[in-house]
């Protein structure tokens, strides 16, 4: 394969999944992605290291989240996209869906604020205070409240791919490589308050979760439609695939359509699912503690009782 100067392959064969999937790396992703899975495991083990546990299936999330962009971004998913609409907008779900999700589900926030050390004197700030500060900051309020994160999560699909502005970012390998970021940045700061795992400015009831989960979900599904139903293609960067993929630009086009349309469900089942089981997981906690907190009061209530007879029989005697 032969890369042009801005990532892209101009004499690709057709598409195939063991192309698609063969290891052709984009150094700024792979070195992203192994950063992060080493840091991730750093964190983890200063904790074992120290006794405190810390649960598999954050671990296990967190990497399969790094996973999935590295499966986009560093194979030949990623040459393909930059000629195919359809693979491209396969990469756009799932960095923007998809590895958010599993990324949060990892708790990275909370791992950082216990793994890394308070700073020796006061008023020194080290990392842990950094962060902290940046949690309580206005400008994290505002870029993580539904009112900024619900708009830019649809001006992402609208805003993008039908203006000029997709065009340019493609034309160049900062350019696409921005878009990425942009796609993976709008699915944290979507889902970040949604699925509730890490500390945030935000933290809505479960039933305000939800409504912020599906009042996106219509505008991506509208998004699919349009692709699918148009009778030209919208998108000028795909509007000449090359003559080697075999494809047609418009049947390319509402293959793109129908995925986004498949993304704007599955996706959001699988948050509402771990949300019902975070509500379930809450109310049974909270349950345990009225059933402690009714057991300290009985046997106060029981105590005073016994008291109360035994000042009885002291004064019969």
């Amino acid at each position: 394969m032969e890369h042009s100067g801005h990532g892209t392959t101009m004499d690709l064969p057709p598409f195939t999944l063991g192309r698609g999937l063969a290891y052709s790396p984009d150094l700024f992703f792979l070195v992203g992605c192994v950063l992060a899975l080493a840091l991730y495991g750093w964190a983890v083990l200063r904790l074992l290291r120290r006794g405190d546990r810390w649960p598999v299936g954050r671990t296990v999330g967190f990497v399969l989240g790094v996973l999935s962009v590295a499966l986009m971004m560093c194979t030949g998913l990623n040459d393909y996209g930059m000629v195919m609409f359809s693979v491209h907008m396969v990469q756009h779900m799932v960095i923007s869906m998809v590895s958010p999700i599993l990324l949060l589900l990892g708790a990275p926030v909370t791992l950082a604020l216990r793994a890394l050390p308070v700073a020796g004197r006061r008023g020194a700030k080290g990392p842990r205070e950094l962060l902290l500060a940046l949690l309580h900051s206005r400008y994290l309020r505002v870029v993580t409240h539904p009112a900024f994160t619900i708009p830019l999560f649809i001006a992402s699909l609208y805003g993008l791919y039908f203006t000029p502005l997709f065009d340019f970012l493609m034309g160049s390998t900062a350019g696409h490589l921005a878009m990425m970021v942009h796609f993976l940045a709008v699915g944290l700061v979507f889902f970040w308050p949604i699925m509730g795992v890490d500390p945030g400015p935000h933290r809505p009831g479960y039933v305000m979760r939800m409504l912020e989960l599906f009042a996106g979900m219509p505008f991506h599904a509208f998004f699919g439609i349009a692709l699918m139903m148009a009778s030209e293609p919208m998108v000028a960067a795909y509007r000449s695939p090359p003559a080697s993929l075999g494809i047609d630009a418009l049947t390319d086009q509402n293959a793109a359509g129908g995925i986004a349309w498949a993304f704007s469900e599955i996706p959001s089942v699988l948050v509402l699912i771990a949300l019902v089981y975070q509500w379930y997981r809450s109310e049974q906690r909270q349950a345990k503690r009225s059933d402690r907190a009714a057991d300290r009061d009985g046997d106060q209530e029981l105590a005073r009782y016994n008291a109360y007879l035994a000042s009885l029989q002291a004064r019969g005697q």
